[in-house]
């Protein structure tokens, strides 16, 4: 005899500002779009470090450890059991990544769409950087070619 249960498929959550994240592929979601951000260590309520800083880089990898020095962060998701989102009284997201009682809390000093936009003019700063090195080494094998034939 065989028992058919119905269909309960769960939805997935919807988190608005405020939630915990288990699922590693979020938490790196989350993580990527930051970039320069307050930073504050702690163990219970023991302040360990605090400072500013960038993310460079954020990964999921089991075998390899978060690292925070020299103003840059390179999160590694493995290295936490959840992250938690929380707001300021001021309405501010920031973001609790929560191990065995080990908090690093990261406020974030801009919004994604800053950081995007700061890429993007980034990028176009290179580019045009490029050009112009690659025009003035023309110019200059064009001045060569010329003086090479008097």
């Amino acid at each position: 005899m065989s028992h058919h249960l119905p269909d309960t498929r769960i939805p997935a959550p919807c988190i608005v500002n405020t939630g915990i994240i288990v699922n590693k592929l979020d938490m790196r979601r989350l993580l990527a779009d930051l970039g320069r951000v307050h930073y504050i260590y702690t163990h219970g309520d023991k302040l360990l470090s605090e400072g500013e800083g960038d993310v460079m880089e954020v990964f999921a990898n089991p075998q390899r450890s978060t690292l925070v020095a020299n103003n840059a962060l390179y999160l590694n998701v493995f290295s936490f059991d959840y992250l938690e989102l929380k707001q300021s009284p001021q309405q501010e997201t920031y973001l609790d990544l929560m191990q065995e009682g080990v908090c690093l809390r990261l406020i974030p000093h801009s919004t994604p769409l800053q950081e995007r936009r700061d890429r993007s003019l980034n990028v176009s700063a290179i580019e045009a950087m490029m050009e112009q090195v690659l025009s003035a080494r023309w110019d200059a094998e064009i001045d060569d070619d010329s003086s090479d034939s008097f």
